[in-house]
């Protein structure tokens, strides 16, 4: 049994983690500490210890991993905190501000003989584990090009923002999703060029990012804006032989936004009409056009890895490698903006 607690008991505990966690039996939520109880909005659950005393969750040497789901500019901190008690620590994404900070925390978990991760639950995404499976299955040919998009029409969100802060920019809040995608499949990019914009002008945030990472003949361009009304693809694959199109995202997050949960068997599972379109000409010169069934994601995977590596003792899934590397692109994405 591996014994968890969390710190922060807002939207990312009980949307992104508790309705997968609750699912395993190999694992148990102890104690969910919030700063405030004044401001708890979430349904409490049955059997689980709610606390304002930090201490009390530190201290507890039942628990064997704390997860951190607070804002951003405190993850490192609590991060600290976490392995200083002699705890193996999950964090939310992004996982510290800066890559000197990164390096800082892995560096304690190695000396503490303890582990630290980020959670990177989208690398566990239907659409991304789908395209995954088409091109291991080569009727693309040689891989030229992918196309990654994360787009909305939300333009009330950058219209409200009159600073630049670069941890708040929608490169670091949406780029480590889908900048941990390509590093955990392609790894380490030749070179990287960076598009990344104030749409609305200096002083505002970041709204747009357009990177195109370059692995030899392979381009893979990660793009995401906040003002397309239309959206586009969620995968557009190119290969020597063939292409396939994922218009959808996983639709994982869509169905817990409705309260739609993990435990219903269609949970974030795709119909027919969310399927990816494969296009291919095969070695006799014919063209074929096929639907391709997409694979079920499921960010839970993130837990079922840290319970192999904490009982088990097996490698982490997710690296510090990889997460050291994104932070990296993301801090050179923002540098030069104000």
């Amino acid at each position: 049994m591996l014994t968890i607690g969390y710190i922060g008991n807002g939207k990312s505990t009980n949307r992104y983690h508790l309705p997968f966690v609750l699912q395993r039996e190999q694992i148990k939520v102890k104690t969910i500490f919030q700063r405030n109880p004044k401001h708890e909005s979430w349904k409490r659950i049955l059997g689980v210890n709610y606390t304002s005393d930090l201490d009390e969750l530190l201290n507890d040497r039942e628990i064997q991993l704390i997860v951190v789901c607070t804002r951003h500019d405190s993850h490192f901190e609590y991060a600290k905190l976490v392995l200083e008690h002699k705890k193996n620590c999950l964090v939310e994404k992004p996982f510290m501000e800066t890559s000197k900070q990164a390096r800082e925390i892995f560096e304690l978990a190695r000396e503490k003989g303890l582990l630290v991760q980020a959670y990177q639950n989208r690398r566990f995404d239907s659409d991304f584990l789908t395209v995954q499976k088409v091109i291991e299955e080569g009727k693309l040919g040689e891989l030229l090009e992918v196309e990654m998009h994360y787009d909305y029409y939300r333009p009330e969100v950058p219209e409200s923002v009159h600073s630049f802060l670069p941890t708040s920019s929608y490169l670091y809040g949406h780029g480590c999703h889908t900048l941990d995608q390509v590093i955990s499949y392609f790894g380490r990019p030749d070179h990287i060029n960076y598009d990344v914009r104030q749409l609305l002008g200096q002083g505002r945030m970041n709204d747009y990012f357009d990177l195109d990472l370059y692995y030899g003949k392979l381009k893979v361009s990660v793009k995401s804006s906040y003002f397309r009304l239309k959206e586009r693809p969620s995968f557009v694959v190119y290969g020597k032989k063939g292409c396939f199109i994922k218009e959808t995202k996983d639709r994982q997050e869509e169905h817990l936004k409705l309260f739609y949960m993990p435990d219903n068997k269609d949970f974030g599972v795709d119909t027919i009409k969310h399927y990816g379109v494969l296009t291919y000409i095969d070695e006799e010169g014919i063209i074929h056009e096929e639907k391709v069934e997409s694979v079920k994601g499921d960010y839970g995977r993130v837990y079922d890895d840290l319970y192999e590596a904490i009982i088990n003792g097996k490698s982490k899934t997710i690296t510090d490698e990889q997460t050291l590397l994104q932070m990296e692109i993301l801090e050179a994405g923002v540098k030069d903006l104000k």
